[in-house]
């Protein structure tokens, strides 16, 4: 059997353009934008774009993906670090932080995921993420620094509810006032 061939250079630059021009023409113009105007964006031809992603949901898709992979490094990496001695409700306040102005600072992800419906534990990426975060509770559990109720599934309703669209000290000060809910020690502990 024949070993599939790498893609060309120029086909992943393809890709790389279409994917980079969807995430700005949707933040622009919401999931609505049109395949032409993102095949313009992007500099490629609209056959080009269709070559490389078949229908609109395939290329909304793919923006998902692409920043999940990004989140499950994210939370991957604060999972190795509280592995290595860091504390693990720091190590998760730090995360959501991260996660929330990545939210707030990527409408198009935003979109596209209202789009999809989208819902946690749908792609590889997402299942990496929520090992690491269920990893993570475990451990500030553990340590006695988070209920022992909260689950996984309460740090994604936190971020998919959070006041992405407000300025940052707002994000900032949502935070500070949602996360000691979760910790055994209060406001003093998260702000």
């Amino acid at each position: 059997m024949a070993q599939a061939r790498p893609p060309r250079a120029d086909a992943v630059r393809n890709r790389q353009k279409i994917l980079a021009a969807a995430r700005e023409q949707i933040t622009l113009h919401g999931p609505d934008a049109g395949m032409d105007a993102i095949a313009a964006a992007a500099g490629v031809a609209v056959g080009t774009l269709y070559r490389h992603f078949p229908t609109k949901t395939d290329l909304v898709g793919a923006v998902v993906t692409e920043h999940m992979e990004r989140v499950a490094t994210d939370a991957e990496a604060a999972h190795a670090r509280a592995a290595s001695g860091s504390k693990a409700m720091d190590e998760i306040t730090a995360f959501i932080g991260t996660v929330l102005e990545a939210s707030a600072n990527d409408h198009a992800v935003k979109a596209a995921a209202h789009t999809l419906g989208a819902a946690p534990g749908t792609t590889e990426p997402e299942d990496r993420a929520t090992a690491a975060l269920a990893s993570l509770i475990t451990a500030a559990q553990a340590d006695g620094d988070l209920h022992l109720d909260v689950t996984v599934r309460d740090f994604y309703l936190l971020i998919t509810t959070a006041p992405t669209d407000q300025p940052p000290a707002v994000r900032a000060r949502w935070l500070t006032l949602v996360l000691p809910g979760l910790s055994t020690h209060g406001r003093g502990a998260a702000g």
